[in-house]
């Protein structure tokens, strides 16, 4: 196949071959940026920053990752908006695009995933792949441990509980969370009053 048809293929969702040549070298390129920004030290914040420019698509202001960092591109296809924070292993299977709005929060061990494989056996035997992408909206926070899959759309202002497997898109002004991740609540008037559970808030 020809790789630039195998490349405009990945970008297109279709059927592709991940493993040649030319994709892969521009993966090992990019997974080198990814590798000296785990490498750096606490203190080092400027260079983490200028890091994060060069690793990502695009990267908005106050957006910080708590390395380590795993990315499948060295999260060349993510594009984040202002302030989004990344815990600890966060990974980014940035195969496909991921799409990520403002003020958004992932927790500890969050997996957010673009590609897939066909269930069709002799076409995983070939190691052929798919990739659909990913959009998070504004002001989500994504819970400790949870997996976002190929395709998956999160609207503005929802809450993913920890541990959940999002597989269908979640709307906005929601709470949500389990295996497979549904609609729990709509975010409201007590959420409001109340930061977790019967705790009232008592901050302005």
């Amino acid at each position: 196949m020809d790789l630039s048809e195998n490349r405009k293929r990945m970008n297109e969702g279709k059927l592709y071959e991940p493993g040649d040549s030319k994709i892969a070298h521009e993966q090992m390129t990019r997974m080198e940026l990814l590798y000296d920004y785990n490498a750096t030290s606490p203190s080092e914040i400027k260079k983490r920053q200028k890091l994060l420019i060069e690793m990502f698509g695009k990267i908005g202001e106050g957006c910080y990752f708590e390395p380590p960092l795993h990315a499948n591109f060295g999260c060349k296809h993510v594009f984040c908006g202002n302030n989004v924070y990344g815990n600890f292993n966060l990974t980014l299977v940035d195969d496909g695009n991921i799409f990520i709005g403002d003020n958004v929060m992932f927790g500890p061990g969050v997996i957010v995933a673009t590609p897939g494989h066909p269930i069709e056996i002799e076409l995983r035997r070939k190691g052929y792949q798919f990739n659909i992408d990913v959009h998070i909206g504004n002001n989500v926070w994504i819970g400790a441990n949870s997996t976002i899959l190929p395709g998956v759309n999160i609207g503005d202002n929802s809450v993913i509980g920890a541990g959940s497997v999002v597989t269908k898109d979640i709307p906005s002004n929601v709470v949500a969370y389990g295996n497979p991740c549904r609609v729990v609540r709509n975010i409201g008037a007590h959420d409001k009053d109340y930061y977790y559970k019967d705790r009232k808030i008592d901050i302005k």
